[in-house]
């Protein structure tokens, strides 16, 4: 069963002591951009039902639109009742906590890694190009994002809102093919999507020391 948005002022509370735990506004996240990692992902999510359907693929359409579908009520009132669950999260579990570092920052090295293919396939001028690309760097490709998700699941150890969105992902990556559905509707999206989560797991996640920061 889903999780339902808390609806009392304890919500309004968490929020507060998520916006106290953040980093100086020159290095936090605003509204504005946690708005747009939801509409990122919602295109995508959208975009990979419709390919799935129009192969035929009706099952794995509608997992990637129901993904699609919570990601629009987030967009919509349910906004902040979704912040909410994830600070909260956040707070309980991690936030006075020893974290794996070794393990996030394995999990960003390899961001970083897979941004780099993402900025080389967006050089594909044709579908029959970008075929080629997938065609010879798919296994890779799954291999370091595979790589990437099981990283993320042992920095987000405990059961939770962000495990579980991590634990979906991987499910879909390695069961679903949702990596190479990406891939074959267009780089772009999935390249944002990486890119914001690189930058949110470091604000959230800073090094514990700043010699360990700067080699990033």
């Amino acid at each position: 069963m889903a999780a339902t948005a808390p609806r009392s002022s304890p919500s309004l509370a968490l929020m507060i002591l998520l916006l106290i735990a953040t980093p100086p506004p020159s290095q936090s996240f605003s509204y504005s951009e946690y708005r747009r990692l939801f509409s990122i992902a919602h295109s995508l999510m959208s975009r990979v039902a419709n390919l799935r359907a129009s192969r035929g693929d009706i099952s794995g359409s509608n997992r990637a639109r129901a993904m699609a579908e919570k990601l629009e009520r987030g967009l919509g009132m349910g906004f902040w009742g979704y912040m909410g669950l994830a600070g909260w999260d956040y707070l309980k579990n991690y936030a006075w906590r020893d974290v794996s570092y070794s393990e996030l920052y394995g999990a960003v090295s390899e961001a970083n890694e897979l941004l780099s293919w993402m900025r080389e396939l967006s050089r594909a001028e044709s579908d029959a190009e970008r075929a080629v690309w997938v065609g010879r760097n798919y296994q890779n490709v799954l291999r370091v994002s595979s790589s990437m998700l099981r990283r993320l699941l042992k920095v987000f150890r405990q059961s939770g809102t962000l495990r579980e969105v991590v634990g979906t992902v991987q499910r879909e990556v390695v069961d679903g093919g949702l990596l190479r559905d990406c891939l074959e509707i267009g780089c772009n999206d999935l390249k944002g999507l990486i890119q914001i989560l690189k930058d949110l797991g470091l604000q959230y996640f800073p090094s514990p020391t700043s010699s360990h920061n700067s080699d990033l």
